[in-house]
């Protein structure tokens, strides 16, 4: 059943040419390390970017402790790392929900002429996020995180389970408060 859930509820990707490569944010810990979940979202933005798909890179994620970088910083150091030019990189340091970042990089974006963006999240979060930034005025490819999951092991189902609905129930509240 939770596969089943799963399977239903992902958006498949749409990888083609496209404006500019959005990173959606997903947590620095307290040392202002990525997360594992910002890391992998990092990654797949840069490979796409690596693959010519867009001249514009843009990272997202703000500073969540008083120390430190803010995740979109420390993104953004980790793309310079990786050879990409700090004038093909956005950071955007203020949101902190998904709603918030697409109306910002909306704002952001609007004054150099993007409108197709490939949006790179989790795939459980990817149908929110994608209607959230076509309500902002974007042409959304989605480019989900790609997971190699294989959900046989009764907690990996579990885990699986969680995810989902934890899907589920943001999006619920997206329609309840009327952003969707």
């Amino acid at each position: 059943m939770p596969n089943l859930l799963d399977h239903w509820l992902s958006v498949p990707a749409r990888i083609e040419p496209a404006d500019a490569i959005v990173v959606l944010a997903a947590g620095v810990d307290d040392d202002g390390i990525l997360t594992i979940n910002s890391m992998r979202r990092m990654q797949r933005g840069i490979a796409l970017y690596k693959e010519r798909l867009a001249p514009l890179l843009v990272v997202s994620g703000p500073r969540v402790h008083d120390t430190g970088r803010s995740e979109a910083e420390v993104r953004a150091q980790l793309a310079g790392d990786m050879g990409i030019a700090p004038s093909a990189i956005v950071t955007l340091t203020t949101a902190r929900t998904t709603r918030a970042e697409a109306t910002e990089i909306g704002r952001l974006l609007q004054p150099r002429a993007v409108r197709r963006i490939l949006l790179v999240t989790d795939a459980e979060h990817m149908d929110r996020a994608q209607r959230l930034f076509v309500r902002a005025g974007f042409d959304v490819l989605a480019a989900p995180v790609l997971e190699y999951f294989d959900a046989s092991a009764p907690e990996d189902r579990l885990s699986l389970a969680r995810g989902a609905l934890r899907g589920l129930g943001a999006r619920f509240y997206y329609r309840v408060a009327g952003y969707l």
